[in-house]
């Protein structure tokens, strides 16, 4: 049984890359690998769309200037409203 249905397949995947600090972001490639792979997983998956939003690189989540986290939240605040 496949939990992923065609509505689902429709709509933008995003995924949303971060790294605390600037020393993960130079010296902690295989966490970027990692994430970033996500995007050919979402593929594999299904989804056509798929939108990489990676603005926090080194900006650490305790913060509250994160501009790709305010983008992400926006996305899916509009995927919800969608479904209304």
């Amino acid at each position: 049984m496949n939990k992923i249905t065609p509505e689902h397949l429709s709509r933008l995947a995003c995924v949303y890359v971060r790294q605390s600090t600037q020393d993960q972001v130079q010296n902690n490639l295989e966490s970027q690998r990692r994430q970033y792979a996500l995007v050919e997983r979402a593929r594999q998956l299904g989804w056509e769309r798929v939108e990489v939003i990676d603005d926090d690189l080194g900006r650490s989540g305790s913060g509250t200037l994160r501009p790709g986290f305010s983008v992400c939240s926006a996305c899916s605040a509009m995927a919800k409203l969608e479904q209304c």
